[in-house]
């Protein structure tokens, strides 16, 4: 009863920024729901505008339909920054980028006709594909893996370079001992040959002749499927980490970050107060 007295009480700006940012409302989880459809239908208008045939002859329905997304993510857009309280910080933040680059490609095409000149115009159009990244908001299981990712980034580091001292190793001793008369014409081709061995990717472009070259090639591939599962194990045992703290996607009314403490009064990225 006492959260509905204050949802009545709100103010434009707060009831905006209920809708916008947070998804346990009815509203929320509406707007959330036709934004996601307006994000896939401009991407599949993007893929399809670059097949040639469908571009020569569907060129003013393309144009429209990007005049109307267009329009309505540069508006999406401008009213987070007006509803949130320290626009600032999301403007600056990762996903404040992204929703700036879904739109403003589209206004480069207009403002520089003349920038074909210096890079095709269909490379503006498909930074367009930034928009894709936008339905990251709408999924809460997205929000745990992208914590999960942030909070084993130093780990997951720590690993990639181990990883980058093996190949770096493994590829020089191949270099040795294969030599450029077997295709490895030097160290960087052969650190790549470990690279692609050690992932079990094996494009077959170059490989060992000699016993002990296979030999070592044999054991950096059973090594490979070790390797693969740390990350794994690393990612998951964040998950299960975040999942067992219980974190709320509640967005902090002054930055839009989530992820807090489901008890969290307020947000451990500016300390503002959170609803």
């Amino acid at each position: 009863m006492n959260r509905n007295y204050i949802r009545i009480n709100m103010t434009f700006k707060e009831k905006l920024y209920e809708i916008i940012f947070e998804a346990e409302t009815k509203e929320g989880k509406l707007f959330d729901e036709v934004l996601l459809l307006l994000i896939i239908l401009s991407v599949i208008t993007l893929s399809l505008e670059s097949i040639d045939t469908f571009h020569v002859k569907f060129k003013n329905i393309f144009l429209i339909l990007e005049v109307f997304f267009t329009v309505i993510f540069t508006i999406e857009y401008l009213l987070r920054i007006y509803c949130i309280k320290k626009p600032l910080k999301y403007m600056t933040s990762f996903f404040g980028i992204i929703d700036l680059l879904s739109f403003l490609p589209s206004y480069l095409e207009i403002f520089f006709p003349g920038i074909h000149y210096i890079i095709s115009i269909r490379v503006l159009r498909l930074l367009r594909i930034f928009r894709i990244l936008k339905m990251y908001r709408f999924s809460t299981h997205a929000k745990i893996l992208y914590l999960a990712i942030k909070m084993s980034r130093y780990k997951i580091a720590v690993f990639l370079f181990a990883v980058l001292n093996i190949v770096i190793v493994i590829g020089t001793i191949m270099y040795m001992i294969e030599g450029p008369d077997n295709g490895f014409d030097n160290i960087p081709k052969s650190i790549y040959w470990a690279i692609v061995t050690l992932t079990t990717v094996g494009y077959g472009d170059i490989s060992p002749k000699t016993p002990l070259g296979q030999l070592i090639a044999s054991l950096l591939m059973i090594t490979g499927y070790g390797i693969i599962a740390v990350p794994t194990g690393i990612m998951t045992y964040e998950i299960n980490k975040i999942q067992s703290k219980e974190l709320t996607v509640e967005a902090c009314p002054a930055c839009g970050r989530d992820g807090h403490d489901k008890d969290a009064i307020y947000c451990k990225f500016c300390g503002e107060k959170l609803n």
